[in-house]
């Protein structure tokens, strides 16, 4: 199989989603989607806790099923159990750790500009209550890791930058970030380093704990198959007494992780379905996954890019071999304000029976394609023959 070429399917891979078939879904980046046999775990366990529910949520015994599937899931990715917390989602994650921060006027928060969007907002929110600032580095989307390190060094502040987040991999920009080189710059300043790794779980081979960040969360519901709810947020020792949950249950006296796992009668199916998303995912060998996935989201970045005459080199590098999304640029002046992104989605989604991402990013607009298991080639040729029509009609 040369460079570019689409890979041979995972047999009967696509059987084990219900993803609608008259629908061509490039889109799992943004909801991932639940493979049957985990969504009939789920359901497994709602029937549980709806014979008796008593049963179901008195501890000691769901305090022991959250600590069993929470290591389950921080071996899978190479973090320390007794550091790592589930969490419904990375924003939440976010907005926990900014809360323990206990930033003081002055402070500031260092961004990059490829953050998603809601981390931003939760960051902005959190200094304006505590009187500190939220300042943004930019990096350009061709950027090497070299240039990114130096980039963000340069932006930080010794003595101001009280905490720098960046992304493992981008959601705007698919962009694989160098995170440990980023760490070990900011550790000489002694600042704090957040990895947003939402998309990290099942799509990048990771060893969290060798990172060197203070914090670190990966939603499992995007690339691990677990149900939507499940994050893991691995916390360094030094900050672990420091952590405080959103919402004070009965565990509160446990300390992290348990008094931010424990949250009484919330839903707690996703978390402990997530192992069976795990066993999917090994089932069909997690590094066939992978390499399936990267070669096509490659396949599909260039197909459609060719039908909108785009060079090889207008077609950004993700920066990293397992990367399963990618993205390329649209027509200039198209789609240049996120408004006009949704709107142009959703024009794809119903013109083209086709689901992609659509952001603006860096004054343009940008489409972003996802490859997983249940999709085909055709399904990107499908895509590259109608979209140009399409957006001619803009």
């Amino acid at each position: 199989m040369s460079a570019g070429d689409p890979p041979p399917p995972i047999p009967g891979a696509r059987l084990l989603f219900s993803i609608d078939p008259g629908t061509a879904y490039l889109n799992h980046g943004s909801f991932g989607a639940v493979p049957i046999g985990v969504q009939r775990a789920q359901q497994r366990l709602r029937d549980e806790v709806e014979r008796n529910p008593m049963s179901f949520f008195a501890a000691p015994g769901i305090i022991e099923r959250i600590v069993h599937t929470r290591r389950h899931l921080a071996q899978f990715m190479g973090a320390d159990p007794e550091g790592s917390a589930l969490v419904p989602n990375t924003t939440a994650g976010v907005s926990l750790v900014l809360q323990s921060l206990r930033l003081q006027p002055g402070d500031e928060v260092l961004l990059t500009d490829h953050g998603y969007g809601s981390n931003a907002l939760a960051t902005r929110r959190q200094c304006r209550r505590d009187g500190a600032t939220a300042r943004t580095v930019a990096l350009p989307v061709d950027a090497g890791d070299a240039e990114i390190v130096a980039r963000i060094r340069g932006a930080l502040r010794p003595g101001k930058t009280k905490l720098l987040m960046v992304d493992q991999v981008t959601s705007p920009t698919a962009k694989v970030l160098p995170v440990a080189e980023i760490a070990a710059a900011a550790r000489v300043h002694e600042i704090p380093v957040f990895v947003d790794a939402a998309h990290v779980p099942g799509m990048l081979p990771v060893e969290v704990d060798r990172i060197g960040a203070d914090f670190w969360v990966g939603n499992l519901h995007k690339w691990a198959y677990a149900p939507r709810g499940t994050a893991l947020l691995v916390v360094a020792p030094a900050w672990r007494r420091r952590v405080e949950p959103l919402v004070v249950s009965w565990e509160q006296d446990a300390g992290f992780p348990l008094s931010v796992e424990y949250q009484g009668t919330v839903d707690y199916s996703p978390w402990l379905a997530a192992p069976t998303g795990l066993f999917t995912m090994r089932t069909l060998g997690v590094e066939a996954v992978r390499r399936h996935n990267a070669a096509l989201a490659a396949y599909g970045q260039r197909v459609v890019g060719e039908a909108l005459g785009l060079a090889p080199s207008d077609l950004p590098d993700p920066g990293a071999a397992e990367a399963s999304m990618r993205i390329l640029p649209l027509p200039a002046g198209t789609a240049t304000t996120q408004p006009e992104a949704h709107l142009l989605r959703q024009r794809i989604a119903e013109k083209l029976a086709t689901e992609v991402a659509v952001n603006a990013w860096g004054g343009r607009g940008w489409l972003r394609l996802s490859a997983q298991v249940y999709n085909r080639a055709e399904e990107y040729d499908r895509l590259a023959e109608r979209l140009p029509e399409l957006l001619a009609d803009e």
